[in-house]
């Protein structure tokens, strides 16, 4: 049976999660998608659909969805649904996970590449964060489990937009497009999205196109190019207002790398940084290679892919991008261009 893609859904406390699920559990889209909502008894979907004492529930709804609500190991959750799917019991299409307004995502992404059972029947499809447009910019400032969250997402989806005004809406934008520039923002009216903002957005599979947002790296070059900070700058420059611990810097260079000599470097980075690494994400050009090297992680864990041929005439190079917890950038950059041909 194919692969069935799955989208983690993250937020904070009271961001609107629940308001989207809800939508998606009840539209007549024509998916049949199952919903696990792995939470802990506090808040759920609906009491009235949910029994909140039981271990384990599935529901099935009239719009051919279902609900699991778990209250334990995710991947036996998983691989009991896909048990059921694969003898007829259940029938879905897509899977949506959701997850504690406190939660880190890591450990739920890391989830679908560590247990073989889990990876033979589901797919990473993405990550995806509704952020609260009211409350954000203060919860990002006092609970780094949201800026976790923001770094994790490929898409963030923004709720409450009608309870501020457009500049307060612009300036946590542009805070979470320094936090995480590679992730699309969108905003939702009350869970009122297109699901096609939700669904196969394929966000974490390999591909050789590396969504990073233009005004990130223009700000990047345009900081490299006006001060050239040493080993020890305390200048923070993309924190005006903000000093966030989760962010994200881009690495570019139009030269090809060696390698051995990257395969050890980044090797020694995920040993030494991997807990702090959320995600990390590239598009390499290798020395004597006509294809283009795509590579990405989760924390410790990284892994490679053959991409397309090099086009005539395409100006050839790499661009990488890393989100991640107080990581020393200068020493990541050096590293790298030290890897450079």
């Amino acid at each position: 049976m194919a692969l069935v893609p799955a989208t983690i859904l993250t937020g904070f406390l009271g961001a609107g999660k629940t308001t989207l699920l809800n939508r998606i559990l009840r539209e007549p889209h024509g998916y049949k998608i199952a919903v696990i909502e792995n939470e802990f008894g506090q808040e759920n979907i609906d009491n009235e659909i949910l029994v909140q004492d039981s271990n384990e529930q599935i529901v099935e709804m009239n719009n051919g969805c279902i609900c699991c609500t778990v209250r334990g190991d995710l991947i036996v959750a998983l691989s009991t649904l896909a048990q059921k799917r694969n003898a007829g019991e259940l029938q879905f299409d897509h899977m949506v996970i959701e997850t504690t307004g406190l939660a880190n995502p890591g450990p739920v992404a890391q989830t679908f590449f560590m247990d073989d059972e889990v990876a033979a029947h589901f797919l990473l499809d993405a990550v995806v964060t509704v952020v609260d447009a009211k409350h954000g910019m203060l919860q990002l400032d006092e609970h780094e489990e949201a800026q976790r969250q923001a770094g994790f997402a490929d898409k963030l989806l923004l709720s409450k937009t009608d309870l501020v005004g457009m500049d307060e809406v612009d300036a946590l934008i542009a805070r979470l497009k320094r936090i995480n520039p590679r992730a699309p923002v969108n905003k939702v009216d009350f869970g009122q999205v297109p699901i096609s903002d939700v669904l196969d957005l394929r966000g974490f599979n390999l591909n050789d196109k590396l969504e990073i947002d233009p005004d990130f790296l223009a700000a990047e070059e345009h900081v490299h190019e006006h001060h050239d900070c040493g080993e020890h700058c305390d200048h923070d420059h993309h924190h005006a207002h903000h000093s966030d611990d989760i962010a994200a810097f881009v690495f570019k260079s139009d030269r090809p790398f060696n390698t051995a000599r990257l395969d050890e470097f980044l090797g020694g980075l995920v040993q030494v940084f991997g807990p702090r690494m959320l995600r990390y994400k590239g598009v390499l050009w290798m020395e004597g290679a006509d294809r283009k090297v795509v590579f990405q992680g989760v924390h410790q864990m990284m892994g490679s892919d053959i991409g397309a041929k090099w086009g005539e005439g395409e100006a050839r190079g790499s661009k990488m991008v890393f989100i991640g917890k107080n990581l020393p950038k200068d020493t990541f950059i050096r590293g790298l261009e030290q890897c450079l041909v």
